[in-house]
């Protein structure tokens, strides 16, 4: 067959549609993920690495058992903390999985407030050098002993590019430029930009928006709620293994330090209040960067934005 705009622009209309549901952490984004799932009658794709992990279910806010009946999910609670899993890792499956899904569904949708593992599925990831296996431990001892602003130093020192512009006080993002430096002798940086966007299905993205006290609000009040569901006892029987890297995130390591003596109960309550809002902070500035996307004001009608879809 001839290849004209029209058939082109025919090809790109049959092609199955992944919607993603993209926004900061409390914002709705399980509850819209059900809602669409149910009216396009098909299945949902979690993107959220936090809840990746079988040990973790309150401080990661994990699908209570009710909402995972609504809509199948997948890639919820498939690992454990003591896997290895990357951002690639999860590329691959994920996108072996929405071949095998869009046989059966015209729309897949996928949610989470991880924009990293999104982008990877919908945009490509950038390829890696391999690394020294020795280096990340080196890493995370040094983080562990010394805290953050010694792997901060560290990636100034050793690419100030990447330095400027990843979230500096996310471990994980540190010490994964800094073993790809270290390892290859070249900025992280210089690594990046060359992807490649799967071909196979078509992406649209829905950021839901909050105004940023009500956000802040419902995130307060999140962690009350965790709180008040255990999170100390999850947390307490996670902390002989604090040092894993699944574990080095917002809600848990505040109680570890508690655990260890550092702060108390009531600090490190206030403290994973505030270090949510900060990492939701973050969050809605990475989804400011999706053109294109529709932006869904939290609380509005669901119906409203399936016409639109």
């Amino acid at each position: 067959m001839q290849l004209t705009a029209t058939n082109v622009e025919i090809n790109s209309m049959n092609k199955p549609k992944l919607i993603y549901i993209a926004g900061p952490t409390a914002s709705g984004k399980t509850a819209l993920a059900i809602a669409l799932a149910n009216h396009f009658k098909t299945e949902i794709l979690s993107c959220d690495s936090r809840q990746f992990y079988k040990e973790m279910s309150i401080g990661t806010a994990v699908p209570s058992k009710e909402e995972l009946s609504e809509a199948p999910h997948h890639f919820i609670q498939h690992l454990s903390i003591t896997d290895n899993y990357s951002v690639g890792d999860y590329r691959t499956a994920a996108l072996k999985l929405l071949k095998k899904l869009f046989k059966k569904h015209d729309t897949v949708i996928m949610v989470g407030g991880s924009g990293l593992y999104a982008d990877a599925v919908m945009q490509g990831l950038d390829e890696f050098p391999e690394v020294d296996p020795a280096i990340r431990p080196q890493l995370m001892a040094i983080f562990q002993q010394e805290g953050i602003k010694i792997l901060q130093d560290l990636l100034r020192q050793h690419d100030i590019k990447h330095y400027q512009r990843v979230d500096r006080n996310n471990p994980h993002r540190l010490i994964r430029a800094l073993e790809i430096s270290l390892s290859s002798g070249k900025p992280y940086s210089s690594y990046l930009g060359k992807r490649e966007a799967p071909d196979f299905f078509e992406a649209q993205t829905i950021v839901i928006d909050w105004e940023r006290e009500k956000l802040y609000e419902r995130i307060n009040t999140r962690v009350d709620h965790m709180i008040e569901a255990n999170l100390i006892n999850e947390a307490q029987a996670l902390h002989p293994q604090k040092n894993l890297n699944a574990l080095q995130t917002v809600g848990y390591r505040e109680l570890f330090a508690y655990f260890d003596g550092k702060i108390d109960k009531e600090f490190a309550q206030d403290e994973i209040k505030k270090n949510t809002r900060r990492y939701a902070k973050r969050q809605v500035t990475w989804f400011r960067k999706y053109d294109g996307a529709i932006r869904f004001e939290g609380g509005s009608s669901v119906a409203e934005l399936i016409k639109q879809l």
